[in-house]
């Protein structure tokens, strides 16, 4: 196998080459001169990349199409291209909310069958085993971007959103970086992807889907006998569209047995018993309308804000406007959420900080209504990672008197 120049000193770049031995040529932006690390790996600054000694680079995925060793590679490719000769049978799994539950949800599924996940979800491809009959791998829209050679033999696309604008540039580039793995599919290779996106022409095999109810139906799948709600009943109906096609299988009883991760709808109750619910995880407005459209059997008192990146958050306030909900804003968009909770006519309290709201929601409920951190936000504003601001939501529910 060619030992590649690597662009990024990162996650997925030091798995290639530790997976290769070492001794591999890395360019990185955080490089000041060049050094060698333990494994005999030459890290060297970004600008000192010529593309003409360079025969083939794979990136990590995070660079965008602007940064400066993209635009002068010659002969990029993708980790998932780099492993392509290697990939057994695999499903990709994308989508701007959820994906990384689904992925674990159809891993959890099909660990009896000896199938393995990676990619996006933390265990890079150079990592999995190439001898797993199946490889189940989260994918980003960055991956899918940078990816031309690789192709998923069933692809599961999640309702998308715009998201990373940042990155992609417009929202019809981050959907057809979503799509482009329908461009390499092979004729009866099952894509299911939500209904009224402008899909490319493909040979794959494609059912568009518009809801739970949809999935219900056409994979003869009995929700009643799920145990999730909302969104997580849509990640848990996919898992088992996949299985159903593949092996003819709907396993209830393992499906019941997965556990969400922490800070996604995780609910726990103060010391006079008043439902909280940690959804911290939710970075994005479609994570947050899923959210409330789990909870909308209650009052709801959302705690929203944060890093939005810009996003548009109408939609988000265009879903509240029937529900019964009031807002405690948090975070550096605290302005934006307010001019908008005004035009739609929704009522919030300015909290800017989430020990504020935390505090002010607990002097102002009752034991019916729930409390939901769902911040439709990065947290990078005001604490280290999505983590740390769930972390914290619990804390300050402890000291609740």
């Amino acid at each position: 196998m060619i030992k590649p120049t690597l662009f990024g000193y990162g996650l997925t770049t030091k798995a290639i080459a530790k997976k290769l031995g070492g001794e591999c040529i890395f360019f990185d932006d955080k490089a000041q001169e060049l050094y060698r690390d333990k494994d005999n790996n030459q890290i060297f600054p970004s600008n000192m990349f010529n593309p003409i000694k360079s025969k083939l680079e794979v990136t990590t995925p995070s660079f965008k199409p602007t940064h400066p060793l993209i635009q002068k590679a010659n002969n990029l490719i993708s980790e998932y291209d780099f492993f392509a000769p290697d990939m057994p049978f695999s499903i990709w799994i994308s989508g701007t909310n959820g994906k990384t539950t689904t992925t674990q949800m159809l891993g959890h599924l099909l660990a009896k069958r000896g199938a393995v996940t990676g990619g996006n979800i933390g265990t890079p491809l150079a990592n999995l085993d190439t001898n797993a009959p199946i490889w189940i791998l989260e994918s980003s829209s960055f991956t899918l971007h940078h990816t031309n050679i690789a192709s998923p033999n069933i692809y599961l696309l999640l309702p998308i959103t715009p998201d990373h604008i940042d990155w992609h540039g417009t929202a019809k580039q981050y959907e057809i970086d979503k799509l482009k793995p329908l461009k390499t599919m092979k004729e009866g290779e099952l894509a299911l992807i939500p209904k009224g996106l402008n899909l490319p022409q493909t040979d794959a095999f494609v059912v568009e889907y518009d809801s739970t109810q949809f999935l219900e139906n056409y994979f003869d799948i009995d929700s009643s006998k799920i145990n999730f709600k909302s969104a997580f009943l849509e990640d848990a109906l996919l898992a088992l569209a996949v299985t159903k096609t593949l092996f003819d299988e709907i396993d209830y009883d393992t499906i019941n047995s997965f556990k969400l991760d922490n800070h996604r709808q995780e609910e726990t109750t103060d010391i006079k018993g008043r439902l909280w619910v940690n959804d911290s995880k939710a970075t994005n407005l479609d994570a947050t309308i899923q959210a409330i459209k789990g909870y909308s059997d209650k009052f709801i008192r959302l705690i929203i804000g944060g890093d939005d990146k810009g996003a548009n958050l109408s939609p988000l306030f265009e879903v509240m406007i029937d529900k019964e909900i009031k807002l405690y804003t948090i975070g550096a968009n605290s302005d934006r959420l307010a001019n908008l909770a005004n035009r739609y006519n929704i009522e919030f309290t300015p909290c800017q900080t989430l020990e504020n709201a935390v505090d002010i929601i607990s002097k102002e409920r009752d034991q019916d209504d729930v409390a939901l951190l769902s911040p439709a936000a990065a947290s990078y504003d005001q604490f280290n990672s999505y983590k740390h601001r769930g972390e914290e939501f619990f804390k300050f529910i402890k000291k609740i008197k």
